[in-house]
């Protein structure tokens, strides 16, 4: 059994790149989400965040740890910009499935939080999972195409994110 997970965190080839290597990650594509154009293109995605689907074997891999490294190879302090890319694409955003992936996430962004791993307040949206458009094959596994192409995400080393304590 798979499941899904639903991420915008700036440009989508990035983010494709470096997630589509996690073991236990089974395909990526890439396309629109979270806005208000229906059939979404990348000349027309009115208020849709550029983002990435996954589908994953939780046998192996985990939500939570999926959204770890979600948190590593991007900066979620920066409201609608990754690097050079700015505007409402750009944002980041978790687009959760269901009750628990709404929990896990809310979980981690406050783990992120007081991990003082990140010099700001988090601003990622956490909302409902609607459509998902897919991109354009142009830019489906751009930077295997590309390996030079441009990208504003990359791990960051030795980067772990804590648990923060229970309240006592």
């Amino acid at each position: 059994m798979t499941e899904n997970a639903v991420l915008a965190g700036g440009c989508f080839w990035g983010m494709q790149d470096l997630i589509r290597k996690l073991p236990g990650v089974i395909s990526t594509r890439v396309g629109y989400t979270g806005g208000d154009v229906p059939n979404a293109t990348y000349r027309n995605h009115g208020t849709h965040a550029e983002a990435i689907e996954i589908v994953f074997d939780p046998g192996t891999i985990s939500y939570r740890r999926i959204l770890e490294f979600f948190f590593q190879i991007h900066d979620p302090t920066t409201r609608n910009r990754q690097g050079n890319d700015i505007g409402l694409s750009y944002r980041s955003a978790i687009y959760y499935a269901d009750d628990e992936q709404k929990r896990i996430a809310e979980d981690t962004i406050a783990d992120v939080e007081a991990s003082g791993l990140w010099p700001g307040k988090i601003v990622t949206e956490v909302e409902p999972v609607g459509d998902f458009w897919e991109a354009e094959p142009e830019h489906q596994d751009y930077l295997e195409r590309y390996p030079n192409g441009y990208t504003c995400h990359y791990p960051r080393p030795d980067w772990v994110l804590p648990r923060r304590r229970a309240a006592e």
